[in-house]
């Protein structure tokens, strides 16, 4: 099935952009920026005969991640974002192909720096082992990316499919899938990648549509009291571990998902339903708007340049300065982590400065290339997933394969110079 078989559209005179909603955009900047600050306050480095090893500061706090595990409300807050979107956009293959190379296109700056970077620096001195570990690391953020890349092509027919149906159907396949994976087939688990991610984007959509307006008051108290309560009981029921972000040596809820996340979901959504009130009018103070304003568009930038940031921090501070990390928890630890995050902001700052403009891609998009596109850059940022930028043939094969999506979706045959009329037919 390609883009070039949907229904057509019907016929509309040219929309104007999706008005914003600042709740959604509130949900989205704020659950980013924590993300950026978990991973920041997480690591435990030491060095020793020039081998770097790793610990997790939240390890004995796995409560906390009940909240500041926010990717099921970023996937919500991209479904509501995408519909809005999608709304308005002339034809889908074109709103496609535009998400599409928005999506990648921020990528390459990351990609141009990091592939010959290990090289560079193992050709300054620096242990190769903490060198690949860099690597890896920067790389494994990309997973959010190739899940976010299915959802974003997946879009144009979920929303016009009946969310009554798609859910539970989405739901079912999470739990089928752990009944598989904990039956001892822990590869089955990957497929959550599709049922939970797609059913909390799902969610996004009803709320675009004014569905979620009941859920307010006492109701979003419930439903709040309702998701953390069940998450609760499949921790203590088993083989669900507390922690909602991975931990060495244990069964993982996010790598791959475990249907556990979907009452997470419901628990965190009732609770930003609860508040949402409150954060829309703080979204209309004066400082916060602007704060909206600058950071919004620049959030792909602030995600993959975070870790860049991490790695450039904790570089200097272990090999330059012969730092590690305290014990956690102790009043060295928590002396330490305002300079810590300051150094982090500062150069996060810098990185943004520089590569912001890749959030906006040149040239228009092309949609009858949409399908080919999207499996070479999933299949470039799954690669990267997994390999990071440790040095190897398949980072380079990655980029390539990055390199010739974006090309697809940026032929001559662009969608972007037609009507939207002749666009819509010519994807229909």
């Amino acid at each position: 099935m390609s883009l070039t078989a949907l229904p057509p559209a019907p016929a509309r005179t040219p929309a104007s952009p999706a008005p914003r909603d600042r709740f959604v955009d509130l949900l989205r900047v704020f659950g980013m920026v924590l993300v950026v600050v978990q991973h920041w306050t997480m690591p435990v480095l030491a060095l020793a005969g020039g081998r770097l090893t790793t610990g997790n500061a939240l390890a004995g706090v796995p409560l906390i991640t009940w909240i500041s595990q926010v990717m099921p409300l970023v996937f919500f807050a991209g479904g509501a974002a995408n519909a809005m979107s999608l709304r308005s956009a002339s034809s889908p293959g074109l709103w496609a192909a535009r998400r599409l190379r928005r999506l990648a296109w921020p990528v390459v700056p990351l990609a141009a720096v990091w592939v010959p970077l290990p090289y560079v620096l193992e050709g300054l001195g620096l242990p190769s082992q903490p060198v690949e570990v860099a690597a890896r690391t920067v790389g494994q953020l990309l997973w959010f990316l190739a899940v976010y890349l299915v959802a974003v092509v997946s879009t144009p027919w979920l929303v016009r499919a009946r969310a009554s149906r798609v859910l539970p159907l989405l739901a079912a396949g999470a739990v089928l899938t752990d009944v598989v994976r904990f039956s001892g087939v822990e590869a089955a688990g990957y497929l959550n990648v599709v049922f939970v991610w797609l059913a909390v984007h799902q969610v996004g959509f009803r709320y675009a549509e004014g569905r979620l307006a009941w859920l307010s008051g006492a109701r979003a108290a419930g439903l709040a009291v309702a998701g953390f309560g069940m998450v609760a009981a499949l921790v203590v029921a088993g083989p669900y571990p507390a922690s909602m972000i991975g931990m060495p040596g244990m069964v993982s809820n996010m790598a791959p998902p475990s249907a556990c996340l979907l009452p997470l979901f419901a628990g965190q959504l009732g609770l930003a339903m609860l508040l949402r009130p409150a954060l829309v009018s703080l979204a209309r103070r004066p400082r916060v708007e602007a704060a909206l304003a600058v950071l919004a568009p620049r959030m792909m930038t602030l995600y993959l340049w975070h870790m860049t940031a991490l790695v450039t921090v904790a570089g200097v501070a272990m090999f330059g300065f012969g730092l590690v990390t305290p014990a956690v928890g102790s009043f060295s630890w928590w002396s330490r982590v305002p300079l810590w995050l300051a150094a982090l902001v500062i150069v996060l700052l810098a990185l943004t400065g520089l590569f912001a403009r890749f959030e906006e891609p040149p040239g228009p998009a092309s949609a009858g290339r949409v399908v080919a596109a999207a499996v070479l850059i999933g299949g470039a940022l799954t690669t990267l997933t997994a390999t990071g930028f440790a040095p190897g043939v398949a980072p380079v094969a990655a980029v390539l394969a990055l390199a010739a999506g974006l090309r697809l979706t940026s032929g001559s045959g662009a969608v972007g110079h037609l009507s939207p009329r002749s666009a819509s037919s010519r994807i229909s």
